[in-house]
């Protein structure tokens, strides 16, 4: 018979993923696949199975081709006239963090769970992170 999780019974670990000289998206796709909880034997796809992950060094993350100055983030104010776009070369000198949030963000289920599941990544942008009491361990991607 097959055991399915549930979610009290999901033991959770803390992994910390240094992003020098990563590419943003083979990395963002390992991030998920952690956080999803698809690299446990017990992963159940209506719970949420995944670890925590913590990213450090956000701002040395790297991007291959021409993505730097080709891709371009959109988002829209709300307003009439207000879509504001950047490529990726601004946003990873503004925004690291959120460069691979997004990333990450888009290899996640599209529903409650996925959200729930963004909220166990932590991006950092400096080789610092506040979690040290959590005793995370290196993943290696």
């Amino acid at each position: 018979m097959t055991k399915f999780a549930k979610k009290g019974e999901v033991e959770r670990k803390w992994y910390v993923v240094d992003a020098s000289g990563k590419v943003l998206g083979r990395m963002a796709s390992q991030i998920a696949t952690y956080l999803r909880g698809k690299h446990k034997p017990q992963f159940t796809p209506n719970v949420d199975t995944g670890d925590f992950i913590v990213v450090i060094n956000a701002e040395k993350v790297r991007l291959t081709g021409k993505k730097l100055d080709q891709k371009v983030y959109y988002h829209h104010t709300g307003y009439p006239g207000g879509l504001k776009a950047e490529t990726a070369r601004i946003r990873l000198q503004r925004k690291p963090e959120k460069m691979i949030m997004d990333a990450v963000k888009g290899m996640l289920p599209k529903n409650r769970l996925g959200r729930k599941m963004l909220k166990k990544l932590k991006v950092y942008r400096g080789s610092e992170h506040p979690h040290q009491a959590q005793k995370p361990e290196i993943l290696n991607i």
